[in-house]
């Protein structure tokens, strides 16, 4: 199965990265380009354990449709959500959160199976992969820069 692993450094609290990571608002913000909008379950505030989210947008020009569930959370160092209905066979996303002296280290493990066998594997070696890592790269980018400035104020 192939995996995302991306290690962020943000100067700001462990707390207000924590929440900013789970709050839909701001994933909207950082998914604007590909018309991302919530449209079932929690489709704005902050997302908390065993809630879900459905997700429409138009990805690799197809309108996708995905339901996410919140499986895990452990304030303020981690939390997971999952793929319930959409286009993988499996999608699992790890958030993890570490306070150090001058900010918060966030950690993404990301995990996905395309559907297709063999040919799904070759997308997801050759094609895939790249394509979610810079959504991911985009998204804590995002999260980077509310954090690190009074952005953040506007959405919790």
């Amino acid at each position: 199965m192939p995996a995302i692993h991306l290690t962020t450094f943000i100067q700001a609290p462990i707390q207000r990265v924590f929440d900013l990571s789970r709050s839909i608002n701001l994933h909207k913000k950082s998914f604007e380009r590909s018309g991302e909008v919530a449209i079932a379950g929690v489709t704005s505030g902050l997302i908390r354990l065993n809630e879900t989210v459905t997700w429409q947008a138009k990805h690799l020009g197809k309108k996708r449709i995905m339901k996410m569930k919140i499986s895990a959370m452990e304030s303020p160092v981690h939390f997971t959500d999952e793929m319930t209905e959409g286009d993988f066979t499996v999608m699992k996303h790890e958030h993890h959160f570490k306070q150090v002296e001058n900010g918060t280290i966030m950690i993404d493990q990301f995990y996905f199976e395309s559907p297709y066998g063999i040919i799904g594997k070759v997308v997801n070696q050759f094609y895939l992969t790249r394509y979610l890592r810079r959504l991911l790269e985009r998204r804590n980018l995002t999260i980077k820069e509310y954090a690190e400035s009074n952005k953040w104020q506007h959405l919790l």
